[in-house]
Parts: C-alpha cells; sequence; structure tokens
C-alpha cells in the first residue's frame, strides 16, 4: 500500500521512536483487502493518534516475522502488534492495545478485556479468520 512506513529496527531506535516512545507496530497483510480497509478506518478513528503507530506490511516478509518471534501462518491468522518495549503480542491482547490508543475506541479495549467477552470474541474472530482465508485459498 503507497504510504506504508518501514518497520524500524526493533534493536535500533530511530530518531521518530525517540520522539515518541508510545510507538507501536502493527503486523498486517497488505495483500487483504479487509486488513487494508480495517487499516484505514483505524487511522480515520484515531486522527492524531495514528501517528503512534508504524504499520509493517507482512506480505513476503516470512524472514523477517521469523526473526522477531512471530510465526508467518500465524501472522496470517492472528493479529500481532509490537508494543513500545518490543515485546510481540497477539489476538486479542493485541486488539486491545491498538484501540486502547483511541480515546474513542478504549471503552471498547475495556469491554474486549472482560473475561466473559473475551474468550467468545476469541472464537469468532478465529472463525472469521479462518473463513476469509479459505475463500483467498491460502489455508
Amino acid at each position: 500500500m503507497p504510504g506504508d512506513m518501514l518497520m524500524p529496527s526493533m534493536t535500533k531506535k530511530t530518531t521518530d521512536d525517540r520522539l515518541n516512545p508510545n510507538k507501536i507496530i502493527v503486523y498486517y497483510g497488505g495483500a487483504c483487502p479487509k486488513c487494508i480497509r480495517d487499516r484505514r478506518n483505524y487511522e480515520k478513528l484515531a486522527g492524531d493518534s495514528s501517528e503512534d503507530v508504524c504499520w509493517f506490511d507482512i506480505t513476503g516478509q516470512d524472514q523477517r516475522l521469523r526473526q522477531i518471534g512471530i510465526d508467518p501462518r500465524k501472522a496470517l491468522t492472528e493479529l500481532h502488534v509490537g508494543d513500545k518495549d518490543g515485546r510481540i503480542i497477539s489476538e486479542l491482547d493485541a486488539y486491545i492495545l491498538l484501540m486502547d490508543k483511541v480515546p474513542l475506541l478504549k471503552p471498547l479495549a475495556w469491554l474486549i478485556g472482560l473475561p466473559l467477552i473475551r474468550p467468545l470474541l476469541a472464537r469468532i474472530y478465529h472463525w472469521q479468520v479462518k473463513r476469509r482465508l479459505r475463500k483467498r485459498t491460502l489455508i
């Protein structure tokens, strides 16, 4: 996608990272139309806080994903986010972290984290992802 930012090195801080210590990295499928729509929607909702997010297209990046501890196959089926400390967070925890950056989405992040809601949403999320990947014959 035009305008995608390259992921900064996890070991070397860039000038932007030092100026913005709260920046997170979202690993998303740039070849996935739904992922691209989700990214655009997030950026619209986030407004200025979208500057706290660096987007890294995982398409064709299997080796890089392995280097940072993400299974490339799982990268297709689960959202992965690198937090400000360089830890990789996945699935609903990644969504919670991402949504927590946007004031409008903070209540939703809290709701998703509730013990009774989280397992149900996880099942729905995995079902939808698998269905999407089957349609694209990726699994």
